[in-house]
């Protein structure tokens, strides 16, 4: 059954990211990748929260398709950003890929089975995070009809 608030439109993605540089390196990497998609950034886990709930200053925010969690967050850290959002009927399905600060990290991460559907250590290799997020765009794409490209 196709979903039509889902055809024609492209990938919404929530970065929650407090640094900029990180931000940054992540917009220019879809950007040169050409992937369509709108992106949303948000710089602590509290705004996270009130974004995926629609809350505040975000309440007529987008469901994200994808969310991209940095773990060192201000105000409330990833692992509580994520604890929060898969104990939540409405937003559990939406999938989430960390990014780590070291690849000694990602280990330690992978470890703690957060639920996740990817790592990437910062800062972003372009080709490996522009891999892993149309591997997940494919997931996205069974509930969505996208326009051709001519």
């Amino acid at each position: 059954m196709i979903r039509r608030d889902t055809v024609g439109r492209p990938m919404e993605i929530l970065l929650v990211e407090d640094s900029l540089s990180d931000a940054r390196l992540a917009i220019e990497s879809l950007r040169s990748g050409k992937f369509k998609c709108r992106l949303t950034l948000v710089c602590d886990g509290d705004e996270a929260m009130q974004f995926l709930r629609q809350e505040g200053p975000f309440r007529l925010a987008p469901r994200p398709d994808l969310v991209l969690l940095d773990l060192g967050l201000p105000r409330m850290d990833g692992r509580e950003v994520l604890e929060q959002l898969r104990a939540d009927p409405d937003l559990y399905t939406i999938p989430v890929v960390i990014q780590t600060s070291s690849a000694t990290h990602e280990d330690m991460v992978r470890g703690e089975d957060l639920n996740v559907e990817g790592y990437m250590v910062k800062p972003l290799d372009s080709d490996k995070f522009l891999e892993l997020v149309r591997a997940l765009k494919r997931y996205w794409m069974n509930d969505v009809i996208l326009p051709t490209v001519d």
